[in-house]
């Protein structure tokens, strides 16, 4: 089976997600920016998520163009990626709504911390499927970002319990991190 349904299908549903987000935000029945200062916590939550949307939108893209054919394996393993993120909307929410306690900082981790496990689940099964050969095996190489990212978002929840300004912090450094354009697939699918 080709990539293409499986493409769409992702996409689609990251575009409904990022909906769902955009729909979180309340609108204020004041007409002045004063207004807006309650909605501050709310914003930058929705800026946060929907860099993390975009992040695992273009990696996937990039990683499903390296991919050939699709097997069950890749089809359930793309579905389990698909329900963490689709969880992002509503961590997203309660973090922000709640300006970033505690409970709701360590569960918007546990979600970030889902995803990537799900996304290395995802990578793992179109590897094994591709063979060791894989243009995106050869490309992954040793993951550093992804061993990264585990590592820190796994201690960004821990310490949301105790200084959640730290692992909000932690949750922005591995944005940044995935920012930068990762050329591992791209430089490998150009060559």
């Amino acid at each position: 089976m080709k990539t293409n349904r499986i493409e769409a299908f992702s996409d689609g549903v990251l575009a409904i997600i990022i909906t769902i987000m955009v729909l979180g935000l309340q609108i204020p029945r004041e007409g002045t920016f004063t207004a807006l200062l309650p909605l501050i916590p709310v914003f930058l939550s929705y800026v946060l998520s929907f860099v993390y949307v975009g992040i695992y939108w273009n990696n996937h893209h990039h990683m499903l163009h390296v991919t050939s054919k699709v097997s069950g394996a890749i089809l359930w393993s793309n579905l389990h990626l698909l329900f963490w993120l689709s969880l992002i909307p509503f961590s997203t929410g309660w973090m922000g709504q709640n300006h970033f306690e505690k409970a709701p900082t360590a569960f918007y981790g546990v979600i970030l911390l889902m995803c990537a496990l799900a996304y290395l689940i995802l990578q793992l099964a179109i590897i094994r499927h591709q063979g060791s050969d894989s243009i995106l095996k050869k490309a992954v190489g040793r993951d550093i970002k992804g061993k990264f990212s585990l590592a820190a978002y796994t201690i960004a929840v821990a310490l949301a319990w105790i200084a959640p300004a730290i692992s909000q912090a932690l949750y922005v450094i591995v944005a940044v991190v995935w920012l930068v354009p990762d050329k591992r697939i791209e430089g490998r699918f150009m060559a």
